[in-house]
């Protein structure tokens, strides 16, 4: 019995050590397997994975940006790494520069120029109407002028007036004739009596001459122009110094142009102005600005511009339809920074362009908020914020605030930077915002 017994205890003992051995042997295995797997993890990533658009998305794999769905491209080595770049700097890889059509241009001084397209219409010079009047009182007994628009001048037949009072005048010219020799005061005096009443020296002579009276009398035109505006008709009564004819002399003309409030700085007494019309195609006209109206239209929100112009052989007529063109300047802006128009992020409160980042090997741009100045056409003046030789994005500049707006950056809708939502692209599950 006790043999049997020292048998079962040696049995137990060896199971007990088999145990114990195998137990051992499984914590080796399972450390040996640890540090083989912590070794593979460890190893260096060879290589990465980016977005040509979006340059800071980096992957370990390859597959598609998670922003635009584009296909990843291999992440090159480059010097780059060997910049300083700010945390600042939207960095954009070649191939998104090539893709977005990114062009730049260099900020530059030079001279505020701007060329100003003028509308304006052709109006008679006002200097040079006139009304003819009659300067005797009667009935109108032959109208010589009957149509509005006929031209007529200095010294012409405009109408035959019928007066009681120039019949007494010729009868006192008679009596003071007969005793001129006596009384030449009072010869001269019945003479400036009809000059008076415009008749001219001829008229005069002819009445003395005739030695008889006149009932009738021809009133003369006392200016050369075309009647704008007929005023009497047969058989009217007059009385002395009533409008018979409106006329107008279109030797020279205005050309009245409409200039709006953003454009009046520019303009200034004396600036050349090249206009046509189209009534008389392939001539270009020009004159010189000599009148800026100091007030601005209520309703129209312009100022009239006042272009005076010889007008030989009448070719501008009244009430025409101008083209102008002014190539203007600002005379205290000759040294005024420019940049293209393009180059600007415009958000009614806000001015922003895109800076490139002068490095040597990477292409990089920041955010800049600058004041414009005045509108120049295709460019604008710049205040403050840019300085001559710097460069700027004119195209593409959209794509740029587009990235810098996903990486957390300054942006022209988020000036104050910070992550925005990218929840709205296509549904897309974006890694980012994560």
């Amino acid at each position: 019995m006790k043999k049997y017994k020292n048998y079962i205890i040696g049995a137990g003992i060896l199971i007990l050590g088999i145990l114990i051995g195998s137990i051992f042997s499984g914590d080796k295995k399972e450390t040996s397997h640890s540090e083989e797997e912590h070794n593979f993890v460890q190893d260096p990533i060879t290589q990465l994975w980016t977005c040509s658009m979006h340059p800071q998305i980096k992957m370990e794999k390859p597959g598609n940006c998670p922003i635009c769905g584009m296909e990843l491209i291999p992440l090159e080595d480059s010097k780059n790494s060997e910049e300083s770049i700010a945390s600042n700097e939207i960095v954009m890889s070649e191939e998104a520069i090539q893709l977005a059509n990114i062009q730049t241009s260099t900020v530059v001084t030079s001279e505020a120029h701007k060329e100003i397209r003028l509308l304006g219409t052709i109006k008679p010079d006002e200097r040079r109407l006139f009304s003819q009047v009659s300067h005797i009182p009667g009935r109108i007994e032959k109208l010589y002028i009957n149509f509005t628009g006929e031209k007529v001048r200095k010294g012409q037949k405009m109408i035959r007036l019928y007066s009681p009072e120039l019949i007494s005048a010729q009868k006192e010219l008679f009596e003071a004739i007969k005793s001129k020799d006596i009384y030449p005061q009072l010869y001269k005096a019945s003479r400036n009596k009809l000059k008076l009443w415009k008749l001219s020296e001829a008229q005069i002579d002819a009445i003395v001459a005739s030695g008889r009276v006149h009932e009738e009398i021809d009133i003369l035109s006392d200016y050369s122009g075309y009647v704008m505006k007929r005023n009497v008709e047969l058989g009217d009564h007059v009385m002395e110094g009533m409008k018979l004819f409106d006329i107008a002399n279109i030797d020279s003309v205005w050309v009245m142009f409409e200039a709006y409030e953003a454009d009046i700085p520019w303009i200034q007494n004396g600036d050349m102005v090249n206009f046509t019309v189209q009534a008389v195609p392939g001539k270009e006209f020009k004159g010189k600005i000599t009148y800026i109206d100091p007030f601005v239209s209520q309703s129209t929100r312009v100022a009239k511009v006042r272009v005076e112009v010889k007008n030989p052989g009448h070719k501008l007529l009244p009430e025409m339809f101008v083209n102008g063109n002014l190539k203007a300047s600002i005379k205290d802006a000759k040294d005024a920074l420019v940049i293209p128009k393009s180059a600007v992020l415009w958000t009614g409160k806000r001015s922003v362009v895109y800076v490139k980042v002068p490095h040597e090997n990477t292409i990089s741009f920041v955010y800049r908020e600058i004041i414009l100045g005045a509108d120049l056409g295709d460019f604008y003046i710049v205040v403050k914020g840019l300085e001559s030789g710097e460069v700027v994005a004119t195209n593409g500049v959209f794509t740029i605030d587009a990235s810098s707006q996903l990486i957390g950056q300054k942006s022209m809708m988020n000036p104050d930077g910070g992550k925005v939502s990218t929840g709205g692209h296509a549904g897309m599950d974006m890694g980012e915002d994560k």
